[in-house]
């Protein structure tokens, strides 16, 4: 049994022979994991930002996607594995905030970047959970591919379910209120 674990914050990658546990949290970011089957490499990115790195404003290249993937295959070819035995499977890109809209937002560019990303390099996306409200932790097994999942509900979540709530309770009122109407006519 594992009890070797690494977590990764946002624009960090972890890439492994050994078998151990790699996890993060992920709000609208994306966090990808890659499998060489035939080698057992396993490896963890975790997206920030679609697209390609601006050096002039920030030195961490691997918080953007295209950096973020490009090591993480890298990685998984200097350990030996095949890039035609690489799997994925992707995380994330919730709508956490509502100071962008879910359809435009963070989240939903990160998902689009990543699944374009790995169609254009032929990776197999096998597995995936991504956009909706919730905050998830995963951990990838390394020495397997399997990723656990717990999803965290997010405040936009919370406020989602509170509004649902209370249009429920209105529209339960309002039926409710019906039943005692009495029309009149000519």
């Amino acid at each position: 049994m594992m009890d070797t674990r690494v977590f990764i914050k946002i624009g960090e990658y972890y890439v492994t022979q050994a078998p151990i546990f790699i996890g993060t949290v992920l709000g609208s970011c994306v966090g990808v994991c890659l499998f060489e089957k035939q080698k057992r490499i396993g490896g963890l990115n975790h997206i920030l930002l679609p697209g390609n790195p601006d050096f002039e404003h920030y030195n961490d290249s691997a918080r953007y996607g295209i950096n973020a993937m490009e090591i993480l295959i890298n990685g998984i070819m200097k350990m030996g594995g095949k890039k035609e035995n690489i799997i994925a499977k992707a995380f994330g890109g919730a709508c956490v905030t509502s100071s962008f809209s879910c359809e435009n937002g963070p989240g939903q560019k990160n998902i689009e970047f990543v699944r374009r990303f790995l169609k254009d390099e032929r990776i197999k996306l096998v597995s995936y959970d991504l956009g909706g409200y919730d905050i998830r932790k995963i951990f990838l097994n390394s020495n397997t591919g399997d990723v656990f999942l717990k999803r965290l509900n997010s405040s936009l979540s919370s406020k989602i379910n509170q509004i649902e709530k209370q249009n429920l309770e209105k529209q339960k009122a309002e039926k409710k209120q019906q039943k005692h109407v009495i029309e009149l006519f000519e």
